[in-house]
């Protein structure tokens, strides 16, 4: 059952889209300093993370995956690894359920995993708050209207993570990245962190209902029976091109 869905975002902000003089000249700048000073001041709980997740999970600490960027210019994100490498018999992988183990979840429920992203920031590929960067293999998936959310930088969160995060429809977290493009205000993205900070102490909407990680768009469109079977391996194979 999804949860139902109402905005943090106050109606009455400005409408400021992202050619506003805080997204074009501001956001960029809070983006740079909040990271770095993130990263000095966290450097302590980086390496003991690092250190953990060696410890407990093996090489490489750093998990890296190619994720749609602003125009869907493909960058690499990184985080850190939260599942072990273990294969079956063919070699290979076995499935996210059996590999997610008790310190992985922790990882994920507390959101630290998400912490190498900060780097990201710093080189520019994301932004402290925008659309969270989607999965390649979900992108295909998206509806034109809905690819829209890659006019801006993808975020470390967004309006969809302080109302739901993975506990949603799809369709709902398009429409919240589609309405905080039209509603990109410093005072807006301020209110996104205060409330992202709240929501990692809670550790609320981590996974999807009945399910150890977050659904695909496109099991999620197959589940609902919304697009064919021919429809969803013709997509997957779209996305498979695109990652090579």
């Amino acid at each position: 059952m999804q949860t139902e869905v109402k905005s943090n975002m106050n109606p009455s902000f400005q409408k400021a889209g992202r050619n506003s003089i805080y997204n074009r000249y501001i956001k960029r700048s809070i983006d740079l300093i909040f990271s770095i000073c993130a990263l000095f001041l966290l450097s302590p709980v980086l390496l003991l993370v690092s250190i953990l997740v060696k410890n407990r999970l093996g090489s490489p600490v750093i998990f890296k995956q190619n994720r749609p960027g602003r125009n869907e210019k493909i960058f690499t994100m990184y985080k850190y690894k939260t599942m072990t490498n273990e294969r079956n018999e063919k070699g290979e992988l076995l499935s996210d359920e059996l590999r997610l183990t008790k310190f992985g979840k922790f990882l994920r429920s507390t959101s630290l995993d998400e912490l190498p992203e900060l780097w990201n920031i710093v080189r520019g590929d994301m932004s402290l708050v925008g659309p969270r960067p989607q999965l390649i293999k979900d992108m295909v998936f998206m509806t034109q209207e809905q690819r829209k959310r890659h006019n801006v930088l993808p975020g470390l969160t967004g309006l969809a993570q302080i109302n739901g995060r993975n506990c949603i429809s799809w369709e709902d977290k398009m429409r919240l990245d589609l309405q905080y493009i039209d509603y990109n205000t410093f005072v807006g993205d301020m209110k996104i962190i205060f409330q992202t900070i709240i929501n990692v102490f809670k550790r609320d909407g981590i996974n999807t209902e009945g399910m150890v990680t977050a659904e695909d768009l496109g099991d999620y469109l197959l589940r609902k029976k919304k697009i064919s079977k021919d429809e969803y391996y013709a997509a997957i194979e779209k996305a498979n091109l695109i990652k090579s």
